[in-house]
């Protein structure tokens, strides 16, 4: 197991803490489907949960469904989709208006269709476009994701690594971070949010926003003031959280969560 980088913030019991999914709790593989959950990250997670009376959630561009399979039994409070859509932490769905994705859907289901190696990943308001077994289809799939895009009303795309998201205007990481923070056990916290990618960064800036502390897993680029070098780093700092958290009550009983 990779030792935790000494200049990680520590979590406390006045943590809320926040993390993506995909690059950050499970390395990134050929195909969303395909990632492999590393063993015993569903009982970290829920010993988390446990020890910071509930506030932890799951902040990512997935289905809800998708992160719900990947860590059965455990349900956590989750945003889902880029934000747009959100399970709170009393386990309320709560969802951005539908946007009209027609125009991009018939782009990019053209662009699959011409091109096998590409995939197209629908979600509930959003969808994505996987290139990663064909990089050097990243600018043609830019460009006609675009142009459909021109002909939409409500809607963004995201550039995020080997993918191109289109979800609803107007939400994000960033806002799905904020909308947690506003409601109970989150209200009233120091937020922490680790993420590896592009899409992340909106997550970064509204945590340091506020005073809290942003960790970006992996290379590149990026506005959080913590960096970690892997997915097997950022466990260790969990699991050592787990062992320095003192015991506290157990919010993943609640009926909606099984730990």
């Amino acid at each position: 197991m990779s030792m935790p980088p000494e200049t990680l913030p520590r979590i406390t019991p006045e943590t809320a803490l926040f993390l993506d999914f995909d690059g950050t709790l499970v390395s990134l593989a050929a195909q969303p489907e395909l990632v492999e959950v590393p063993q015993g990250l569903a009982g970290t997670l829920a010993e988390l949960h446990r020890r910071l009376n509930g506030a932890l959630a799951l902040v990512s561009g997935r289905r809800l469904s998708d992160l719900d399979t990947f860590l059965a039994p455990l349900l956590l409070p989750v945003a889902g989709e880029h934000g747009a859509q959100r399970r709170t932490a009393d386990g309320l769905m709560v969802s951005a208006p539908p946007a009209d994705l027609a125009q991009v859907l018939q782009a990019a289901e053209g662009l699959v269709a011409r091109h096998p190696a590409l995939k197209l990943e629908r979600k509930n308001l959003a969808l994505s476009l996987h290139y990663r077994q064909a990089p050097e289809l990243e600018d043609l799939c830019l460009q006609v994701m675009r142009e459909a895009l021109e002909r939409s009303q409500g809607i963004e795309l995201m550039h995020g690594k080997c993918v191109i998201d289109l979800k609803p205007e107007g939400f994000s990481k960033g806002t799905a971070i904020a909308f947690f923070m506003s409601e109970a056990p989150f209200a009233g916290r120091v937020p922490v949010f680790a993420g590896d990618d592009v899409t992340d960064e909106a997550g970064f800036e509204a945590v340091q926003r506020i005073g809290g502390h942003a960790i970006k897993v992996g290379p590149g680029p990026s506005l959080a003031q913590h960096r970690c070098a892997s997915v097997s780093q950022l466990a260790a700092w969990l699991q050592s959280a787990v062992a320095s958290l003192p015991g506290s009550g157990s919010p993943a009983s609640r009926p909606g969560f099984a730990a």
